[in-house]
């Protein structure tokens, strides 16, 4: 076992990844470039959540781990979700700071420290979660009109429909104080890209204290972001809807 792992780690980052071979390196690299700007080494892990990847992700994610101490490679052989993943990958996590970034790294990595600080209880703002927002008035965002057009109207679905106060739900950048996290990880149902919005939805019926943080994101074109618009809103409905019935079942 590598000696920094042996140490107390603080900060988990996980990086999500299904066939990602072609960003993988560079998104562990920046990630830990990153986190050394402002922590000590073996303050933290980074930890590739490879969701059966048939690319070489699978294979690039354990050369890596292999070679750098701070890196854990978790591996499924079958396709997990994006969602189960995330779980799977927190429940294993050692830090009292969880986070997560998309492997393209959409999110300008100055934004790491801040989102980190924030649910960081000494000398941190103490809230439990934090999460990127494209949708705050200093945010710098470049995408297509549609994608914008439609991160919009879903926002604003589930503003209006299961009574959130967060501007943007699905930014692939969020950061959670331990045990607020994992209070809430086996109630979340969905299994893939709409978890975020579960989970933000589910920790304000809790109580919990959110930080939105205005980000520069410019859309990388990730695996899985090409736009059906009758059938992804179609889809973004029945989610939400059907998260609505979830929640008031147990009012």
């Amino acid at each position: 076992m590598h000696a920094e792992r042996t140490k107390k780690v603080e900060f988990s980052v996980v990086l999500p990844a299904h066939n990602e071979a072609g960003r993988v390196e560079e998104a562990v690299k920046e990630t830990k470039r990153a986190l050394e700007e402002f922590l000590r080494s073996g303050a933290f892990e980074i930890i590739i959540a490879e969701d059966g990847s048939t690319d070489g992700t699978a294979e690039t994610a354990r050369r890596i781990a292999a070679l750098v101490p701070a890196v854990t490679h978790l591996h499924s052989d079958a396709r997990l979700g994006r969602g189960t993943a995330l779980n799977r990958a927190f429940k294993h996590a050692k830090g009292e700071v969880l986070a997560y970034l998309d492997a393209d790294l959409s999110t300008e990595m100055s934004h790491l420290k801040p989102l980190l600080w924030a649910v960081k209880k000494e000398g941190g703002e103490g809230y439990d979660f934090a999460t990127g927002s494209r949708m705050l008035k200093n945010s710098e965002v470049k995408r297509s009109f549609k994608r914008a057009a439609m991160t919009r109207v879903f926002n604003f679905l589930v503003r209006r429909i299961l009574n959130s106060k967060i501007r943007d739900h699905q930014c692939g950048f969020k950061s959670f104080r331990r045990d607020a996290l994992v209070s809430l990880l086996d109630e979340i149902k969905d299994n893939h890209w709409f978890w975020d919005t579960e989970l933000l939805v589910r920790a304000q019926r809790r109580g919990y204290k959110i930080k939105e943080i205005p980000v520069r994101w410019e859309d990388k074109g990730g695996a899985g972001t090409k736009v059906n618009s009758l059938k992804d809103g179609l889809t973004m409905f029945y989610k939400i809807i059907k998260l609505r019935f979830a929640i008031s079942s147990k009012s």
